[in-house]
């Protein structure tokens, strides 16, 4: 069944960039629009000014439902991203531009099951075990249902685009939390993400923001944050200040405006001394850190999930 507008449909790559406009995109992202886009590759070839364009908006992952609005027989189609709040954008989820060939008709649920979740940074799905792989680049945080049993340290799923199941290392999965995670486990997520660079928009371990840190620690866990920090912040409950603990959230905004950046509390406060980890925009990585003096005086609040 082809991708029509009106129709759900999912995502059939590892990680499908959502563009401003299809004339937004520049030169340096063709690596991110083809059929088999090369994510790891296109960022490399940022530079620093390139790495916060505001023609990226987010990212989705292998799986992840779209709600397609209109197809453009250019290629490419408007969608609304289901699993990423954005309440000041559209009702029901973010939307956005990305090329049709990165999508595929929404097929009916598999057989009942946990779902699973990939743990790793980056893994690989194979067409059988051991075999080269049929779909690389798929990282941290993407659901994948299960297909059978494990043999041999390899895990059967079904993945998007694929008639017949594919194969990962048993170890790179995890069963999809059922229950609400602590915030020290999502913490500590977060924290093997530290040197990641910065992408505005990015939802990977490829390339992050500061609010798809905190979106994808939390989804790797099994519960949905808003995928923009403001609306994080409407999504969570504010705490005074002194009363934070390690996984709560540090939020910031300059004077008369809205909210900008999030951070992670990342140990218990000290005095006037705060600790975060986050994706920082002036650094263009994944840091832990003091809060520096220009982050103390955007301060706002700090919320608790």
């Amino acid at each position: 069944m082809e991708v029509q507008p009106g129709r759900e449909a999912v995502v059939r790559v590892p990680v499908a960039t959502l563009w401003a406009a299809p004339e937004a995109v520049r030169p340096v992202d063709r690596p991110a629009l083809g059929e088999t886009p090369d994510v790891a590759t296109w960022i490399a070839g940022m530079d620093r000014d390139q790495q916060v364009g505001d023609c990226v908006l987010t990212q989705l992952l292998l799986g992840e439902r779209v709600l397609v609005t209109e197809v453009r027989a250019d290629g490419w189609a408007q969608v609304v991203a289901l699993g990423q709040p954005a309440a000041k954008l559209a009702v029901r989820g973010y939307p956005g531009w990305l090329p049709t060939a990165q999508l595929t008709a929404a097929a009916e649920p598999g057989p009942p099951g946990t779902p699973l979740v990939v743990d790793a940074l980056h893994t690989a799905l194979h067409a059988a075990p051991g075999s080269p792989p049929a779909l690389t680049g798929v990282v941290l945080g993407t659901r994948l249902a299960p297909a059978g049993r494990p043999a041999d340290g390899w895990r059967p799923v079904l993945a998007p685009g694929h008639a017949e199941p594919l194969w990962a290392p048993e170890g790179d999965l995890v069963p999809l939390p059922a229950e609400r995670p602590e915030a020290k486990e999502v913490l500590a997520l977060a924290e093997r993400l530290r040197g990641l660079i910065y992408i505005w928009g990015g939802l990977s371990t490829d390339g992050i923001d500061c609010s798809g840190l905190v979106h994808l620690a939390w989804r790797r866990h099994g519960l949905t944050l808003p995928r923009d920090a403001d609306d994080q912040a409407e999504a969570t409950t504010p705490l005074a200040l002194g009363e934070e603990r390690p996984g709560d959230l540090y939020f910031f905004a300059r004077p008369g405006r809205r909210i900008h950046h999030v951070g992670i509390v990342s140990s218990e406060p000290q005095g006037e001394v705060r600790r975060m980890l986050h994706a920082c925009y002036v650094k263009r990585r994944v840091v832990e850190e003091r809060l520096p003096p220009d982050r103390e005086a955007t301060l706002v609040g700090v919320h608790r999930i």
